[in-house]
C-alpha cells in the first residue's frame, strides 16, 4: 500500500532542495537518495504540477531538473515551447541533453538572475558553463539570432513592439552575454554592438524603446564582465535612445561597470587611441586627445572657429557622426584613465606595454626597472624591453614627489588622473597597535544622499539605509582591490534624517569563496592607501564641515561638529592641496594679496583680511575670526590647475580673487557680513 505521507514527505523535500532551502542540490543524482524510484515519483508530481499549472510551480531550470529525475524531458520541452520564445527554447534544448547533476549546478548557481540586488555570476560558473555540452555554442547563436530579431524589427520587416524578448529570453541572453564577455569572444563586440543599438530606439517615432529589458541585461552582464566595446556600446545607446529614464539608469551602472574594468586590465588597455582624421568637402575634421578630447575643424592650415556653414549644410550626417566619434574618444579616454588608476593596487603587473602611443599614457609618469631592483621615472612609456609599472608617491622619495610636481606644473600637464599631486596615507602606529580596525574617519557626519552617490561613483558598493524597520542599521560600503584578492568596507550609520555618520574601516582577505578580516599592519601598502584615499575623498565632498552655511544652524549636535571640523587641522587631501596653491600662487594676479599660513590661505582685501581653510574652503575674517558665509562657484578661469578632483581647489581659488578685490563686491548678503563690526 502506498504511503501517502511518506510520498507527500518526498515532494515537500524535492520541492525545498530545488527552491534553494538546501544547497547541495547536485546530491540529487547521487547514491544518498535512499530511493530514487519514490523520488522519481515525487518529481513526476512537481512535473504535472508544472504542466497543468497548479502550485507549487517551479522555476523552469528547477524543474528541468525534476523533469530529468522523471523521465519527463519530452513533456516539460513541449509545454516550454508553447509559453516561451525560441531563444529560451533553444536553451532548454541544451540543458535537456545534460545529466541530473548537470542541470542540478546550473539551476542552483543561476537561480537568482535576472534580480536586483544581486551578487555578480561567479566568474568558475561561467567557465563551467562553456564546457558543458552544447552551451558555448548555444551562447553565439543566441546573440546571433538576437541580432537577426533586432535587424528585422528595425528594417520593418516585423512590427515594432516594447516586448521583442520575452522574459526567459532575456535571461538566457543575459547567460550567453556574461559568457561571451567573460571569454572575450572575438566575435562579441560587433554583434553586440548592433544590438545594443537597436534595442535602444525604436524604428519609429516612439520615446519606447523595443527591449528595456534586455538593455539592462546587457548593462547588468558588462558589470560583471566588462570590455571597452560593450562599454562604447551601451554609451552610444545612452544617447540614441528617445526614453528619458533609460540614460539615468545606464548611467548608474557606467559607475560600476568602468571601475571593474580595472580588474580586466588585459582587455581595458586594448581601447582605441581616439585619434581621427577625416576629409569632408574641402574641410578637414580632426579628434585630438592630446588633452581634452576636441573635435576641431580645418580649412588648409587654418583652424576654424566652428563647424563651416557648408559642412554643416552638405554634409550634416557626416557632422552628427563626428560629435559622436569625439564623444566615444572621451568616453574612452575616462574609462581606460579610471582603469589604470584602479589598477595601482593590481598583485600583478598589467600588460602596460599595449598603451604604447596612447595619449592617456603620455600624460603619466612611468617607472622602468632598468637594473635588477633599480627602477627609473620617466614621462610617457617609452624604454621598451623592460619591466614597466606606475608611478605613485608612495615609492618615491620627498625630493622625487617635489621634483614631478614641478614637471606637471611647469609643462602645464593635464593628467588624466591625480598622479604627481597624489596624496598617500601609510599606517600609522596607532593603526597598527589597534589591529583590524582603523578610526581614522571615523566620526565625520556627512550628508548622506552625496555620500550614496560617491560610493557609486567610486565603485564601492552599499545598501541604503532609512528610517524602516532593519534600515537603520549599521551600514558597510565594500570595494573589492587588487585584482579581487582584498576588500575594505568603510563602516557607516544613519545620524538623522539626511544625514550619515562614519564609523571604523577595515579590510579583508579573499579566502575561497569567503572573506576574512586581517589586520591592518598584513594589507599591502598600496592598497590600503588607495582605500583610505577613498574614505578621505568621501569625507571631503560630503562632511558638514564644508556646508557655509553651518554657521546659521540652530543649537545642537550638527552646529557643534561643524564648529568643531570646519577649521580642524588638514586632512592629507588638504595637504596637498596646500602644496598646488604654494605653486600656483605666484602665477595669480592676486598673488602680493594672498599668502599661505598654516591651515589657511590669507587673503588681504582692502576691507578686511580673509583666511581661507583649505580643508572645508569655509572663511573666517581677521581680526576677530568671524565667519563669512560665501556660496561661490568653482572656478578659476584663464588658470591652469595641476588636478580638480573634488572642485576645492577652484572653489578656493575662486574666493581668493572676490575677496582679493572686496571692495568691488556688490551682493549685500556679503558685504554686510564685511562691514559688520
Amino acid at each position: 500500500m502506498h504511503d501517502h505521507r511518506n510520498h507527500s514527505a518526498l515532494v515537500t523535500r524535492l520541492h525545498a532542495i530545488l527552491g534553494g532551502t538546501a544547497r547541495d542540490t547536485a546530491t540529487l543524482a547521487g547514491a544518498n537518495i535512499p530511493d530514487l524510484r519514490v523520488m522519481a515519483g515525487a518529481a513526476r508530481e512537481l512535473v504535472e504540477n508544472t504542466l497543468h499549472d497548479r502550485h507549487p510551480r517551479l522555476w523552469t531550470m528547477q524543474t528541468t531538473v525534476a523533469a530529468g529525475i522523471a523521465g519527463m524531458d519530452a513533456e516539460l520541452a513541449a509545454h516550454l515551447a508553447g509559453q516561451q520564445g525560441p531563444i529560451a527554447v533553444a536553451e532548454n534544448t541544451v540543458i535537456f541533453g545534460w545529466e541530473v547533476a548537470q542541470r542540478a549546478r546550473f539551476s542552483e548557481a543561476l537561480r537568482d538572475l535576472p534580480s536586483v540586488p544581486r551578487e555578480p555570476v561567479p566568474g568558475e560558473l561561467l567557465d563551467w558553463l562553456a564546457e558543458q555540452p552544447g552551451y558555448l555554442g548555444f551562447a553565439r547563436t543566441a546573440l546571433e539570432s538576437a541580432d537577426a530579431r533586432v535587424g528585422m524589427l528595425q528594417a520593418g520587416e516585423i512590427a515594432y513592439t516594447t516586448r521583442l524578448f520575452d522574459d526567459a529570453e532575456v535571461a538566457a541572453l543575459g547567460r550567453a552575454a556574461r559568457l561571451a564577455l567573460r571569454r572575450d569572444e572575438t566575435w562579441l563586440p560587433d554583434l553586440l554592438d548592433r544590438v545594443v543599438r537597436g534595442i535602444a530606439v525604436a524604428p519609429t517615432s516612439a520615446k519606447t524603446l523595443p527591449s528595456q529589458a534586455l538593455l539592462y541585461e546587457i548593462a547588468r552582464s558588462a558589470e560583471d564582465h566588462p570590455t571597452p566595446e560593450v562599454v562604447s556600446a551601451l554609451r552610444t545607446a545612452a544617447r540614441i535612445t528617445r526614453h528619458a529614464g533609460v540614460p539615468k539608469e545606464l548611467a548608474k551602472k557606467f559607475k560600476r561597470i568602468e571601475p571593474a574594468l580595472a580588474d580586466r586590465l588585459d582587455v581595458a588597455f586594448r581601447m582605441p587611441d581616439g585619434r581621427h582624421r577625416e576629409t569632408v568637402g574641402e574641410h578637414t575634421a580632426v579628434i585630438s586627445v592630446d588633452g581634452d578630447v576636441e573635435l576641431s575643424w580645418w580649412h588648409g592650415d587654418r583652424k576654424l572657429k566652428s563647424v563651416p556653414a557648408a559642412v554643416r549644410r552638405d554634409h550634416p550626417d557626416a557632422v552628427k557622426r563626428l560629435k559622436d566619434l569625439a564623444k566615444q574618444a572621451a568616453q574612452r579616454q575616462a574609462t581606460l584613465a579610471r582603469a589604470l588608476e584602479a589598477g595601482y593596487t593590481s598583485p600583478t603587473p598589467p600588460p602596460y606595454r599595449q598603451l604604447e602611443g596612447n595619449p592617456v599614457a603620455d600624460r603619466l609618469i612611468w617607472e622602468f626597472e632598468v637594473a635588477p631592483g633599480v627602477w627609473e621615472a620617466r614621462l610617457g612609456l617609452t624604454a621598451p624591453g623592460v619591466p614597466v609599472r606606475l608611478w605613485h608617491p608612495a615609492r618615491a622619495t620627498v625630493d622625487e614627489v617635489r621634483a614631478w610636481r614641478e614637471v606637471v606644473q611647469e609643462k602645464e600637464i593635464r593628467q588624466p588622473f591625480k598622479q604627481a599631486f597624489r596624496e598617500v596615507y601609510l599606517l600609522t602606529p596607532a593603526e597598527e597597535a589597534a589591529g583590524a580596525h582603523s578610526s581614522r574617519f571615523e566620526g565625520h557626519i556627512v550628508h548622506y544622499s552625496r555620500l550614496r552617490a560617491l560610493f557609486k561613483d567610486r565603485g564601492w558598493a552599499s545598501n541604503y539605509l532609512g528610517f524602516w524597520d532593519g534600515g537603520h542599521d549599521d551600514g558597510a560600503a565594500r570595494r573589492v582591490l587588487a585584482g579581487g584578492e582584498w576588500r575594505v568596507t568603510l563602516s557607516h550609520h544613519l545620524y538623522e534624517e539626511g544625514f550619515a555618520q562614519t564609523s571604523v574601516m577595515y579590510f579583508e582577505r579573499q579566502a575561497g569563496a569567503s572573506w576574512r578580516q586581517a589586520p591592518l599592519a598584513e594589507v599591502p601598502p598600496l592598497v590600503f592607501s588607495e582605500a583610505m584615499r577613498d574614505a578621505d575623498l568621501f569625507i571631503g565632498v560630503t562632511s558638514i564641515m564644508s556646508d557655509p552655511h553651518g554657521a546659521e544652524w540652530g543649537p545642537g549636535a550638527l552646529r557643534d561638529h561643524w564648529a568643531e571640523r570646519s577649521f580642524a587641522e588638514l586632512s592629507s587631501s588638504a595637504e596637498v592641496r596646500r602644496d598646488a596653491l604654494a605653486r600656483l600662487l605666484p602665477r595669480l594676479a592676486v598673488a602680493d594679496r594672498c599668502t599661505l599660513a598654516g591651515r589657511f590661505l590669507v587673503v588681504r582685501g582692502d576691507l578686511r583680511t580673509y583666511k581661507i581653510h583649505l580643508g572645508s574652503a569655509n572663511i573666517l575674517m581677521e581680526p576677530n575670526d568671524a565667519y563669512l558665509c560665501i556660496v561661490a562657484k568653482a572656478a578659476a578661469p584663464g588658470l591652469f590647475l595641476p588636478f580638480e578632483e573634488d572642485g576645492r581647489l577652484s572653489l578656493i581659488l575662486s574666493k581668493a580673487f572676490l575677496l582679493a578685490d572686496d571692495a568691488a563686491i556688490t551682493d549685500p548678503t556679503i558685504t554686510r557680513q564685511i562691514t559688520t563690526p
